[in-house]
């Protein structure tokens, strides 16, 4: 188990969350590498396109990229290593900031996380 100065809203993930462009590429390496094991990877894809979405006001941005820090941060409560457990704490705190601003992630966030999917390559935006 993770330290509580590792903990969710700890401030490694603040720093991350803050420094953007470090966040993008952390995210598409980790992505990239456990997307097949993601049963949420649509809806992580999703919030990803809408906290970088020049359009979504700037309280969900913070909160989608505070849950995207989580994600790509390298200790967890449970380690993601994990057989079917170890993103599980990564999707609660992906499914609270969801449910939080639900009303921003638009259709068209959506179908860019499919788009991507499909595409596979996953290229990093």
């Amino acid at each position: 188990m993770a330290s509580s100065e590792h903990g969710a809203g700890s401030e490694p993930a603040d720093r991350l969350a803050q420094d953007r462009e470090s966040l993008r590429r952390r995210f598409w390496i980790k992505f990239k590498k456990v997307v097949v094991s993601l049963p949420f990877a649509e809806d992580l894809l999703a919030a990803y396109y809408c906290a970088f979405d020049r359009q979504t006001p700037h309280h969900v941005q913070a909160a989608l990229l505070g849950a995207l820090a989580y994600f790509v941060l390298p200790f967890d409560f449970v380690p993601d290593m994990l057989p079917i457990l170890g993103f599980t704490d990564d999707a609660a705190v992906l499914a609270t900031a969801l449910r939080m601003v639900a009303s921003h992630i638009t259709p068209e966030h959506r179908e860019a996380a499919r788009a991507a999917l499909k595409r596979g390559t996953l290229a990093e935006e």
